[in-house]
């Protein structure tokens, strides 16, 4: 990664967290805006070295960065997250909600344990950090949220019905709070990747039969979608964006 120069840092002075950084997506978005100048909170739940090893290159890089573990899912864990944030930063002007999981299989053999723990994780745990978020933004009145839902939640994908019925929670959740806090200079944006190249999708066996749904017939690349949550969060132009889904998806959806 390169710092860009410190005259041309848009988030130099901001503090960003983003939830579930450690790999894939989330590992892209920490990087991209840690270009941009700002100090990354690096959340984890459980892969310690790899949030560690984010950190080293960050700050290697001549950025700042520090690793933080909460399972988002749990209220008292995202408390003691912001907590820790504001007693290091005095600050929170930017929260990505990236973390997530999934566990995939069709609706008649889906466990009732399977169902929750994808719905505490990628809808709840979107819920809790929107909340700790803004209740700080609320006060210096600015803030930018970005949250990644999934083109899973606006079309549907079998096997998925948790994962599907989260993210399709997450959009709806978007729009809602966008409006809660609007009036407040806080913008509350959606990102909405397809298929992409990371850990997750490495697992699928049927990659020609899903590239014929993908009209640029390729996976994205986290980066890409990160450059996405780069522009809604760095960029001056997105401060009159709020409560819209944007889709880093080759073209699967077209609305």
């Amino acid at each position: 990664m390169e710092i860009l120069p410190e005259n041309l840092r848009s988030l130099r002075g901001q503090v960003a967290i983003v939830t579930g950084a450690s790999r894939g997506i989330g590992r892209a978005i920490a990087l991209e805006l840690a270009t941009q100048g700002a100090y990354i909170i690096v959340n984890y739940a459980s892969s310690s070295r790899a949030a560690e090893a984010l950190v080293e290159e960050i700050t290697t890089a001549g950025g700042q960065a520090l690793a933080l573990q909460a399972d988002v899912s749990q209220a008292e864990q995202v408390d003691a997250l912001f907590n820790s944030v504001m007693e290091k930063c005095d600050r929170i002007d930017i929260l990505v909600n990236n973390a997530g999981i999934t566990r995939d299989t069709l609706l008649l053999r889906m466990k009732p344990e399977d169902w929750q723990a994808v719905i505490d994780l990628n809808l709840t745990g979107v819920f809790l950090c929107t909340r700790a978020a803004s209740k700080i933004m609320l006060k210096k009145r600015s803030g930018r949220i970005i949250n990644i839902t999934s083109v899973a939640g606006q079309m549907g994908n079998p096997g998925q019905a948790n994962y599907s019925a989260a993210k399709a929670g997450v959009i709806g959740f978007t729009k809602t709070v966008a409006k809660e806090l609007a009036s407040r200079g806080i913008t509350v944006n959606a990102v909405a990747p397809g298929f992409i190249a990371t850990d997750m999708t490495s697992k699928l066996s049927n990659t020609e039969e899903i590239l014929k749904f993908i009209p640029l017939n390729r996976y994205g690349q986290p980066e890409e979608v990160a450059g996405m949550v780069r522009f809604l969060a760095a960029d001056p132009a997105a401060a009159y964006i709020t409560g819209q889904v944007f889709n880093v998806d080759g073209g699967m959806v077209m609305a």
